[in-house]
């Protein structure tokens, strides 16, 4: 179980990540959410976080008819969202390499 405060700020970005690959709807982002690891991510977070996505202008949404009940609200990024993605990745990457180099108990010169 990963704690709370280590996703804060972290799965917004993945969620970014998930909608970037193809446009998707909330269940579904949770759904392939838990194929990589976050088991314990309720969908009652997700939608909060969709919502707050959606209101920076990072991803927009448009309802398509399901198939089985209600129309869905499907979720893609728009240019901003794109960037956002960018410098999420970026950042990303420089945390953990000095996380893992910290805990791989590297050198620091």
């Amino acid at each position: 179980m990963i704690p709370s405060q280590m996703l804060k700020g972290t799965l917004e970005g993945c969620i970014l990540k998930v909608i970037g690959q193809s446009e998707t709807y909330g269940y579904e982002i949770s759904q392939r959410l838990k194929t990589y690891g976050f088991s314990d991510i309720a969908e009652g977070t997700i939608y909060p976080l969709l919502l707050r996505l959606e209101k920076s202008g990072l991803i927009e949404a448009v309802y398509r008819q399901s198939t089985s009940g209600p129309n869905r609200k499907y979720f893609h990024l728009t240019k901003e969202g794109q960037k956002e993605l960018l410098r999420f990745s970026g950042n990303w990457s420089e945390l953990k390499t000095a996380v893992d180099a910290v805990l791989g108990g590297l050198q620091h010169e």
